[in-house]
């Protein structure tokens, strides 16, 4: 069996309030990287109960596979909106969580997906907003023009809500932490369908040091790099 197969079997012999603990002991924390194979399979097969106990238990790694759980089944209004409020914790392992949830929901129905990202990017929170971008900006889920424009679009709307702050904001840890996916996901975004990207990318005015960072920072990146 496959690595993903292993725990999924795993995982299903167990009790669901033995979840919590035993993803905690192969959680790869404390540490620079979580398991995030571990992560997806808990997404892929949790169940309501399973998914309960991880919110109760309230770890962080816990807490980040029931956000990533959450966030798949989305398309649903009621899902989205817990799913929206995860993506607000202040732990930001949760809240990639979210992420994950949201590019697995998109492997599944694109469409439920680019319809979450379009309400959430302009949503008055800015960590909502960074889950939104950095959630349709991943390259399996561009293949198709429409999904490469909504991800344009996206990070379009992303850099004016940054741009459109007072100074004295942009030093808060949502303005960065928006500003930091920026500084990738333009690329990301560009490379998918280059003409219009490269079209948008190029209007950004680097008058303002947030654009003319987040401008620097995906000119670096060799996908973007190579098609200007």
């Amino acid at each position: 069996m496959s690595t993903s197969e292993t725990l999924h079997a795993e995982l299903r012999a167990l009790d669901p309030q033995r979840w919590p603990e035993f993803l905690t002991a192969r959680s790869g924390l404390p540490g620079p990287r979580a398991n995030l194979t571990l992560v997806d399979a808990v997404a892929r097969i949790a169940d309501p109960p399973a998914i309960d106990a991880l919110l109760r238990d309230g770890g962080e790694y816990p807490m980040m596979c029931a956000a990533a759980a959450i966030a798949r089944h989305a398309a649903a209004p009621a899902t989205a909106a817990q799913a929206r409020t995860l993506a607000t914790d202040e732990q930001w392992r949760v809240r990639e969580g979210v992420v994950i949830g949201l590019q697995l929901l998109g492997d599944e129905s694109p469409d439920a997906l680019i319809e979450i990202v379009h309400a959430w990017a302009d949503d008055p929170d800015l960590y909502v907003q960074r889950v939104a971008t950095a959630a349709i900006c991943e390259p399996r889920l561009l293949r198709t023009r429409a999904a490469a424009a909504t991800a344009i679009d996206i990070c379009r709307r992303a850099t004016q809500h940054l741009t459109g702050l007072p100074r004295e904001r942009r030093a808060e840890p949502a303005a960065r932490n928006l500003r930091q996916a920026l500084g990738y996901c333009w690329s990301i975004a560009v490379a998918a369908d280059p003409i219009p990207g490269l079209a948008a990318f190029r209007e950004l005015s680097t008058d303002d040091p947030d654009v003319a960072w987040i401008v620097k920072e995906n000119l670096r990146k060799k996908r973007l790099s190579s098609i200007i």
